[in-house]
């Protein structure tokens, strides 16, 4: 299942992507008809607390979830609980971009992270796309708690 996540949620889309789940972020230059469009032409489940979208949506017959709450645990069961996560894809995906990291070879991405993180590491990834490198940091290990966190509690 794709999601398209409207600007009010970013942080939910950054977190559906880490996941590993193709979620189409909308700015704020995205006019409301452009975004109906894309669900509907790329199928994907519009996520979104603008009631006015909601209905417009269904009208067209695109597939909505409406979240209305501002809590991230919350908003993310909800999403969770419409589709099949694939924990092979846990952070697979850029969170700034959407696409496919690769992984790169260590000696490629030298002067691209700090010094202590190239000693520290071994393994990295790159999103082809916008080029932002990740590796196994502390803020790798929060992020796969808090999916295990809330995979546990669903």
């Amino acid at each position: 299942m794709k999601f398209l996540v409207d600007q009010m949620l970013g942080t939910l889309a950054k977190w559906l992507r880490f996941f590993g789940i193709d979620t189409y972020y909308a700015t704020q230059s995205i006019h409301d008809d452009e975004l109906l469009h894309i669900a509907k032409e790329e199928n994907r489940v519009l996520v979104t607390r603008d009631k006015e979208l909601i209905l417009r949506a269904k009208k067209r017959d695109i597939q909505v979830i409406p979240v209305f709450t501002r809590d991230l645990d919350e908003q993310l069961k909800k999403v969770l609980d419409q589709t099949t996560v694939d924990s092979t894809q846990i952070l697979s995906r850029c969170s700034l971009c959407n696409t496919k990291l690769e992984f790169i070879d260590k000696k490629e991405i030298k002067d691209k992270v700090p010094e202590k993180v190239y000693q520290t590491n071994e393994t990295f990834w790159i999103c082809p796309e916008c080029k932002k490198v990740y590796w196994r940091g502390s803020h790798y290990d929060k992020i796969l708690q808090k999916i295990k966190d809330l995979s546990s509690s669903s």
